[in-house]
């Protein structure tokens, strides 16, 4: 999710900075996706959203144990109606009752799935904004740095276009700054925090 959130905010970083004034351009590289996936920030949001998924798993499940209740009781139904022993009276009793909790069934299953749907909806938009967030916090830092270091153009080097190409292919005597950027923005990291560590994903109910 994180990565598909990654590529769809980002194809690729292109700062501007001084034009150059002895004609040679002073040009630095960036790795993006890589500043990204490192950065404490990221995983931390990771965490936060594994840990609501699960609370929504749980939810989703309380309200699936009911439902197989409903359809456990509606199956010793179908049994006594096909007893040939029971009275017709009988039959028409656990006839209605059967009607009641299959509708009961079917109402708490839609209800189920509209709620899934929301919450995951929900959960997706606010990951999304956390994301851009994030990402727009790393731009800055690497707009800063350009500014400091003089730096003409800094290009993401791990921007792809539409056909999943790279827009950067080739670039004479540029810096790479990825490193030394990255370890400024988990200069207040926790101290169990391992970047490259990557946090498991949740998957969505």
């Amino acid at each position: 999710m994180i990565r598909s959130i990654f590529a769809a905010l980002v194809a690729a970083t292109l700062i501007t900075g001084a034009a150059a004034q002895d004609g040679k351009l002073n040009i630095a590289t960036v790795d993006m996706q890589e500043l990204f996936k490192n950065y404490y920030r990221t995983a931390e949001a990771q965490n936060q959203i594994n840990v609501e998924r699960a609370r929504i798993q749980k939810d989703n499940n309380e309200r699936l144990g009911r439902i197989r209740e409903l359809e456990e009781n509606l199956g010793n139904l179908r049994k006594q109606l096909e007893d040939p022993s029971i009275n017709e009276s009988k039959k028409q009793s656990l006839f209605k009752e059967w009607q009641m909790q299959q509708q009961e069934g079917i109402a708490l299953d839609r209800e189920r799935r509209e709620f899934l749907q929301r919450r995951n909806q929900a959960l997706n938009e606010k990951m999304v904004q956390r994301m851009k967030g994030i990402l727009e916090e790393i731009r800055k830092l690497v707009e800063e740095q350009a500014k400091v270091d003089n730096y003409d153009y800094v290009f993401d080097k791990s921007g792809l276009s539409t056909s999943q190409v790279p827009f950067l292919l080739y670039t004479k005597d540029a810096t790479d700054i990825t490193v030394n950027l990255l370890k400024d923005l988990n200069k207040d990291a926790p101290a169990d925090f391992k970047p490259g560590e990557e946090t498991p994903a949740a998957e969505e109910p």
